[in-house]
């Protein structure tokens, strides 16, 4: 969305990665102007696809072009709109489909009936208006959320070593040998 939005070519974004521009853009913005189809509504599982927003909002960009006149890659008058709307519904999805999931693990006791934990980490976790959202459905339904700090949270491959971090403290699913271990590099 931010590469379709042009967000480089904005004076307020122009060195800030995508996700970062549409967070601060959409701190401004109005939400309420664009209402955008939450994705795969008719699905009663715990997926997430963000395929069909990112159509939705690329034809909503399309019209808006058209309306204010102007050539794709020139920045819209609604930009902040747009952003405090596709953020929004990014959140609404992302709140929907981890609720139906802590409902389906606390159903089926795959977590523990008290100090069960929600962990957010990638991209997403360093945006704080879905960390917001995301501590309010923890607080609501018990669980406490851990995030790692924002400037942990643009690399996934210092997640995953967060993560080995993690196990290794806990001993848990570390090999103390790499002898035997077969990888077939591509």
């Amino acid at each position: 969305v931010a590469r379709r939005l042009s967000l480089r070519k904005h004076p307020e974004c122009h060195s800030m990665a995508g996700g970062k521009a549409i967070e601060h853009l959409a701190q401004t913005g109005n939400q309420e102007l664009l209402t955008f189809r939450l994705p795969m509504r008719q699905y009663r599982n715990c997926d997430f696809s963000f395929s069909g927003l990112q159509n939705l909002v690329n034809n909503a960009i399309v019209q808006k072009e058209k309306e204010e006149g102007i050539q794709e890659g020139e920045i819209l008058s609604c930009v902040k709109d747009i952003a405090a709307a596709v953020q929004h519904a990014v959140a609404v999805h992302i709140i929907q489909r981890t609720y139906r999931a802590m409902l389906f693990c606390i159903k089926n006791s795959i977590l523990p009936s008290t100090h069960a934990t929600l962990v957010v980490s990638g991209g997403v976790a360093s945006n704080q208006y879905i960390r917001k959202v995301l501590q309010n459905l923890a607080d609501a339904n018990d669980f406490a959320l851990l995030c790692p700090p924002p400037r942990l949270c643009t690399d996934n491959g210092v997640m995953i070593a967060w993560n080995g971090i993690e196990r290794f403290r806990a001993g848990l699913g570390v090999l103390h040998s790499a002898a035997g271990i077969r990888y077939e590099p591509r």
